[in-house]
């Protein structure tokens, strides 16, 4: 007998992986990540004057009172400033029993009144936190 053969040759199949589609994706989400970075840095703007200190290596977020030009008290990059003085102390409290090692910070305009910026140390003193920092530009050298 012979073998007859018919007009049929097996396919080999590709082992190729189509990449386009993952180039695309990752083109879209660098474009996305491009346009949201500079919105996350949102808050207060305040003009903190410099000083030549070594910056602090936080573990976590870190609660700040903010106080502008106009001596208005804002807390963590909220926009709308915080109506009375039991607020941050209710706020710091809270956040205290949370996590004792939460680092807490003052950023005081650099045009503002000084006591302004030590009545906002009292305030967080007062709801119990024993370490307060304050935030300053780096020097340019």
């Amino acid at each position: 007998m012979s073998s007859v053969r018919y007009g049929r040759r097996k396919k080999r199949l590709m082992a190729e992986i189509n990449v386009v589609p993952y180039i695309d994706v990752m083109l879209v989400l660098l474009v996305i990540f491009m346009v949201t970075a500079p919105l996350l840095s949102t808050g207060v703007a305040v003009d903190l004057p410099g000083a030549d200190a070594q910056p602090l290596e936080e573990d976590q977020e870190p609660f700040v009172v903010t106080v502008d030009k106009q001596g208005l008290t804002y807390l963590n990059d909220h926009e709308e400033p915080v109506s009375s003085v039991e607020e941050i102390q209710r706020q710091a409290a809270i956040t205290l029993k949370k996590n004792p090692r939460t680092p807490f910070m003052v950023r005081g305009d650099g045009a503002v009144a000084y006591a302004e910026v030590v009545s906002a140390m009292v305030m967080l003193q007062q709801a119990g936190v024993e370490k307060v920092g304050l935030a300053t530009d780096a020097m340019e050298q």
